[in-house]
């Protein structure tokens, strides 16, 4: 079974409730409908009902089990304008301004999961990943523990005899542009703990780099060896090597010569990247030169589940990004 199809029929074992805050744009009604009818998720779709339904009947949808909320006609708009203050005060936020974030669906959703009205958010469609991360950094904030909020790939690489049959979690590629050492742990740490609950699969995690147990010296070597330290303190179960380069870390013949005795080496399924630049260029290059699935990016470390899409994302990703937030919620 195909990796979206498991995650599909773990989605429909616990329904979860959803929000979709881009409630009018068109890709989002349609998917709203499949992921009602394939019973992935509880919907609740935000903005204007009139428009919504104006739209549905433009694609030819069926709404029937959607939820619509318009938030300014909300009967909850005014509870969570006073939580929301209650949040945000101490940063200067006033009532009356906080009944004006409010009225803004993305801060709406993000209220609605903060105060357990919905167990998890996707956007993207038409907001930037800034417009997720803002209100969601400010309100649902990070789980404890967890120093930062990053994001990761799941990676099906075809006829791939390397990590897990040609799975493998890829992370951070597209959050944190440099994250220090105690981030990079954090990443790590989150990033295995989504390759056991999302994937079924039990993580080997990589902390890559351009040296090998020290056959380079420098600043940004240092930065991943003692990255690894840290999340061996704080996750001593997890295997977890570092620092590696990449074919140290996935092709055993070259495990044996540079880092011998390691449980990781030549058998990685989770690779940590050092810093944005490095994980953005590294999931491009499979996804497109080994014809690899990129599924992604998916948010990671925040205390209930939001996740981003694509401003080019298909009807089938808005679908299937639902399907793995609702995972991420159970």
């Amino acid at each position: 079974m195909a990796l979206m199809e498991q995650i599909k029929a773990k989605a429909k074992l616990n329904k979860k409730t959803i929000v979709l805050p881009e409630g009018a744009e068109p890709r989002t009604v349609k998917a709203a409908e499949i992921i009602v009818k394939e019973g992935l998720a509880k919907l609740v779709l935000l903005g204007d009902e009139e428009k919504i339904h104006s739209v549905a009947k433009e694609q030819g949808v069926s709404l029937e089990g959607v939820q619509i909320i318009n938030p300014v006609q909300s009967e909850k708009f005014e509870s969570y304008a006073q939580s929301l203050y209650e949040i945000r005060k101490n940063k200067g936020v006033t009532i009356d301004q906080a009944r004006e974030i409010v009225k803004d669906e993305m801060y709406y959703g993000t209220m609605m999961v903060k105060l357990n009205d919905a167990d998890g958010m996707v956007s993207g469609a038409i907001h930037s990943t800034g417009d997720l991360l803002r209100p969601a950094m400010q309100i649902i904030k990070t789980k404890p523990g967890v120093s930062i909020a990053s994001s990761f790939f799941v990676m099906e690489v075809p006829n791939s005899i390397f990590g897990e049959n040609g799975l493998f979690i890829f992370a951070d590629c597209a959050v944190n542009p440099n994250p220090n050492a105690e981030e990079l742990a954090s990443i790590a740490i989150a990033s295995a703990e989504n390759a056991k609950s999302l994937c079924g699969i039990e993580p080997r995690v990589a902390m890559l780099s351009f040296s090998t147990k020290g056959s380079a010296k420098h600043e940004l070597v240092d930065k991943v060896v003692e990255a690894t330290k840290i999340a061996r303190e704080k996750a001593p179960d997890l295997m977890i090597d570092g620092e590696l380069q990449l074919d140290a870390a996935i092709v055993p013949k070259v495990a044996e010569l540079k880092a011998p005795g390691s449980s990781v080496a030549g058998k990685a399924n989770v690779l940590i990247f050092p810093d944005l630049q490095s994980g953005n260029i590294g999931y491009k290059l499979v996804q497109r030169l080994a014809n690899a699935e990129a599924i992604g990016p998916i948010c990671q470390g925040f205390a209930a589940p939001v996740n981003d899409l694509s401003r080019g994302c298909s009807v089938e990703d808005i679908v299937n990004v639902v399907a793995i937030t609702a995972v991420q919620a159970q």
